[in-house]
């Protein structure tokens, strides 16, 4: 029995392995990334639709066989599910889609440790309490600094007041020194700010207390300027209220009121002819007289 026609017509299901280029395609087997940089042709790009989609989907078969021929010539590892290639090390740098971070400013503490050489060493986050015979957080709730719950007995200093309350002269204490380290912290947030800005941090308080000077200048009617001078404060420019002239021609006093009636007649709101809101208030404030 001859099989040789039932075995090509199997055989053309199937494409063949073997990829011809005139230029040999680069591939980065780390990245399993196949670049060709063959020329297309055209004329099938122009294509109707279906011969330019077939076209294309040749072309990406083609560059993906190359790359499985690659792999199965790498290493390979057995495992009880199935087997593992060892993919090398990839050649190809990808650009970043944001800049390089710049590094954090070091706070004062650090620069401190930097010059000192103090190395952080980590502790663990549990601690054994020995009284209480268990394990408990070293800070946060239930925790062995909590000068809340231990101890449960103080001794009143020869030099303090002997019917204070120690426990509430604690409570203090720790409200001040959390109080303290939070102005630390934002004093460090202010640094660093200040440092990527490459401006100093004196320098940068000096720009906002300027800033809110100038926003505090617009709370009166003459914009600051029969306010007190602070000492070495500088002069604000740009602040100047505009008066209409109280003598003025009669074109301009035509044009003027001209435009003030195509206003109100157009319904135009959004021009600063009328307040609606405080000729509402006035009106409501006039009714409630009358009555």
């Amino acid at each position: 029995m001859d099989v040789t026609g039932i075995l090509e017509e199997h055989k053309s299901r199937f494409k063949t392995i073997q990829v011809d280029r005139l230029i040999p395609t680069d591939l980065d087997l780390g990245m399993l990334a196949a670049f060709d940089i063959n020329m297309v042709d055209e004329d099938k790009l122009r294509a109707s639709q279906g011969t330019r989609d077939a076209y294309l989907q040749e072309l990406s078969r083609e560059g993906t066989q190359l790359l499985i021929n690659e792999l199965f010539g790498l290493p390979t590892a057995v495992d009880e599910d199935s087997v593992y290639a060892s993919l090398p090390r990839a050649r190809t740098v990808l650009p970043r889609e944001k800049p390089v971070p710049k590094e954090k400013p070091l706070t004062r503490w650090e620069k401190f440790a930097k010059i000192k050489k103090i190395q952080n060493r980590k502790k663990s986050r549990m601690v054994f309490d020995e009284e209480a015979g268990e394990w408990r957080p070293r800070y946060g709730f239930k925790g062995v600094n909590n000068d809340d719950q231990r101890p449960w007995l103080l001794e009143v200093p020869g030099n303090a007041d002997q019917y204070a309350d120690q426990f509430q002269a604690k409570r203090e204490e720790k409200k001040a020194r959390i109080e303290k380290n939070t102005r630390r912290q934002q004093r460090n947030i202010e640094e660093r700010v200040a440092s990527e800005k490459g401006l100093k941090p004196q320098e940068m308080r000096k720009r906002q207390l300027q800033q809110a000077i100038v926003m505090s200048k617009g709370s009166t009617a003459s914009l600051g300027k029969f306010d007190d001078k602070l000492k070495g404060e500088p002069k604000i420019k740009g602040l100047k209220r505009k008066f209409d002239p109280l003598v003025t021609t009669t074109d301009k006093e035509k044009t003027k009121n001209m435009d003030i009636l195509n206003r109100v007649a157009k319904g135009d709101t959004s021009a600063t002819v009328l307040n609606v809101r405080k000729a509402q208030r006035a009106v409501n404030k006039e009714k409630r007289k009358q009555k």
